[in-house]
């Protein structure tokens, strides 16, 4: 009876314990996109991808300028060309809308690759701050209000302004 009463007793501590844990643990929010948006390296993150991006654009509209060229000089050369010369014409025309679809897709892909290169350094070091802040405020739990799942997040809770001093921002 009395080994029974004693594991009651502890399994009711252990219960005690972790609800009383649970009770901590403090949710904080903030938004992350604002954040890196309020941080000054991301104009050169973003000059430096418009850079990139605009060597994709030169190239895009130079193909498509001869595609527009080619495609022209079909329509008015159509009546006059033989079956074959059309065949050729025709099949010229299309594996030139093609290439200029895949590269299209390409330097997407490309653009889309350098921007998580780029943003990457920029997003640790916000996670970090953000971390820090929830470490020295006592937060278990930070929520971004970007994500459409968040429905409430009360004011008192939003971390913006400590992380924005973590990081020296005004």
């Amino acid at each position: 009876m009395k080994k029974l009463f004693k594991v009651a007793l502890v399994a009711a501590g252990m219960l005690f314990a972790g609800n009383f844990a649970q009770a901590q643990s403090k949710i904080g929010h903030i938004n992350f996109q604002q954040l890196i948006d309020f941080m000054p390296e991301t104009k050169t993150v973003k000059s430096q991808l418009e850079i990139y991006q605009k060597q994709f654009i030169d190239q895009l509209t130079a193909m498509n300028n001869e595609y527009q060229t080619k495609g022209q000089a079909y329509q008015t050369k159509r009546t006059t060309m033989t079956d074959a010369a059309r065949g050729a014409a025709e099949t010229e025309l299309q594996d030139l809308a093609k290439r200029l679809q895949d590269y299209q897709q390409s330097s997407q892909q490309q653009v889309e690759a350098k921007q998580r290169e780029l943003g990457k350094p920029l997003i640790d070091k916000a996670r970090g701050a953000v971390a820090a802040v929830a470490k020295e405020k006592g937060y278990g739990y930070v929520l971004d209000t970007t994500s459409e799942y968040l429905v409430v997040s009360p004011d008192a809770d939003d971390l913006m302004a400590a992380v924005k001093l973590k990081l020296g921002l005004k």
